[in-house]
């Protein structure tokens, strides 16, 4: 019985110590991330756009529990739009895993990517063929940028192909090698991008096709790691290497010491510590000359954030609904108190877009403004025709776009049915109340819209965006009354004419009214843009 009883304490004894082992083991690794964090803090103080210290060390320390003030990452994103500005929106020609690595860090910040300065940075990503360029590097971040927010994919104009996560998926699904790994160009496989292939898959691991590549990827890195636990990529050991298959094994849910990545004893997390310099971050290589290096530093922090989320059960790395004020509504915007709710902001989607037949015209600026932002049209893809009248249902297919309003279906006039391109839009514009019909049956679709038509439909625009449209007869006498024709006006007209003047929709740069002269393009896309301005929606 004595021998008995000295055997189970000594079980206890061993599992005492053991436990005591197991608790101590992330002693160290929270040590390494926190003197990490505050090398990256001091290292890149003003994080800018970029693959070296821009979104790489926002994603990481967002998404880690480093205490990091909230200053640090609202001067990224005013970097970042000071940069989205300046470039028109325009991140890269070529490389679109530039929009995906923004993406990636706006979104692990709370901010929206569909609404940086105006402009749409998802977007790009729904243009195929331009995202696959760089090869499987492009299909890998756009997956997982798209997937970060959960973000729909834009429907994108200009797009060759539209893209789908289908074909994302697939394009990654083609280009892994009869060897089960993924490299950036031929059959040549490397340990980095396979890592991120994985990582992007993981969301789809109930397809078979992709369950099947994934474990064929997993069989490919189990056979590739070293006996210290690591890999090389092109012939070299290296700290990214294991950064990133860390973060495919969180991503896919599998323990850092499943028995297929030991190696001697050694995990993964055990190989890239072994890169750590105290104060400095992390080497490149063993035998980094430099002592430690910047993206190596980035990378492997990351990593650390995600090895310490999946430890502790939360949301991995790239699946940010717990980031704090997430916002995945492209067109939310704030503005004046009574603004309608419906009415959204809406996002440059066509960066650059002009026409040939403008480049004279004084109001050049606001078309291609509005254009840019898909409110308004050419007459051709190259041709706006700024002189050319506008008819009653272009006026309410551009103001109903140009307030971001939910199209309604429901039939009001009997002379717009469901075979006419703007039937949503008429109906549209009548729900919110900026057109009228010119009988209780009739609106009069193809009728041209005249100067003060153009203004009454502005005026109960600038309404339901919020603004002060109140103004009484004498007022309006007193505003009108300097234009020497103000008496053609119509009585319908006056309070709205004499808002649109008074607030700067219509420039009073003339002597004239001309209330029944038919607006041209340019007159209304000038009315329509200030109107927008003046609301705060552009």
């Amino acid at each position: 019985m004595r021998k008995k009883l000295s055997v189970f304490l000594c079980i206890l004894i061993l599992l005492s110590l053991s436990l005591q082992v197991s608790a101590l083991s992330t002693e160290p690794e929270k040590s390494v991330m926190d003197d990490t964090a505050q090398y990256l803090f001091k290292t890149v103080p003003e994080p800018q756009v970029g693959s070296i210290g821009g979104e790489w060390t926002v994603l990481g320390l967002a998404r880690s529990d480093a205490d990091i003030p909230s200053e640090y990452y609202e001067n990224y994103y005013h970097n970042v739009e000071k940069y989205v500005k300046e470039c028109g929106g325009k991140l890269n020609d070529k490389k679109y895993t530039e929009y995906s690595r923004v993406i990636l860090a706006l979104t692990a910040i709370g901010k929206n990517p569909g609404n940086v300065a105006g402009y749409n940075l998802l977007m790009a990503l729904g243009d195929y063929e331009k995202t696959v360029w760089q090869g499987v590097n492009g299909s890998i971040w756009a997956l997982i940028a798209l997937d970060s927010g959960g973000y729909q994919i834009p429907e994108n104009p200009e797009a060759g192909v539209q893209a789908s996560r289908e074909l994302y998926v697939n394009h990654i699904l083609e280009n892994q090698t009869s060897e089960g790994g993924w490299g950036l160009s031929g059959s040549q496989e490397d340990p980095d991008i396979t890592a991120m292939a994985l990582q992007a898959l993981s969301r789809y691991q109930d397809k078979p096709a992709v369950k099947s590549a994934i474990e064929k990827a997993l069989t490919y890195m189990s056979e590739n790691q070293n006996p210290e636990g690591g890999f090389s990529s092109w012939g070299t050991e290296n700290s990214e290497s294991s950064a990133q298959m860390i973060v495919a094994l969180c991503e896919l849910g599998i323990p850092l010491d499943d028995t297929r990545f030991v190696k001697n004893g050694n995990t993964i997390l055990d190989n890239m510590l072994s890169f750590y310099v105290k104060g400095k971050g992390f080497r490149h290589t063993a035998d980094d000359t430099a002592g430690s290096n910047l993206m190596a530093s980035e990378q492997c922090f990351y990593s650390l954030a995600a090895a310490e989320r999946a430890a502790e059960g939360r949301n991995s790395l790239y699946s940010m609904s717990d980031a704090v004020n997430i916002s995945v509504d492209v067109s939310v915007n704030e503005g004046p108190a009574g603004r309608n709710p419906d009415v959204k902001k809406m996002s440059v989607v066509s960066p650059g877009k002009t026409f040939e037949d403008i480049v004279s015209d004084e109001n050049r600026k606001e078309i291609e403004e509005l254009a840019s932002r898909q409110i308004i049209n050419g007459k051709t893809e190259y041709s706006y025709e700024p002189e050319s009248t506008m008819t009653r249902a272009e006026f309410a297919a551009i103001v109903t776009r140009g307030l971001g309003l939910p199209l309604k279906s429901s039939p009001v006039f009997s002379d717009v049915t469901g075979a006419d391109w703007f039937y949503d839009y008429v109906n549209t514009a009548c729900c919110f109340g900026i057109v009228k019909g010119v009988s209780e049956t009739c609106f009069n679709p193809y009728g041209t819209i005249t100067r003060e038509e153009a203004a009454v439909m502005s005026a109960r625009a600038a309404k339901l965006c919020g603004l002060d449209t109140g103004m009484d007869a004498l007022q309006a006498r007193d505003i009108l009354s300097g234009f020497t024709d103000y008496v053609r006006v119509s009585d319908w007209a006056v309070l709205s004419l004499a808002f649109c003047y008074d607030g700067g929709i219509i420039p009073d740069d003339e002597m004239e009214i001309m209330p029944a002269k038919a607006a041209s393009r340019s007159e209304i896309a000038l009315m329509l843009y200030n109107t927008l301005n003046s609301a705060e929606l552009l």
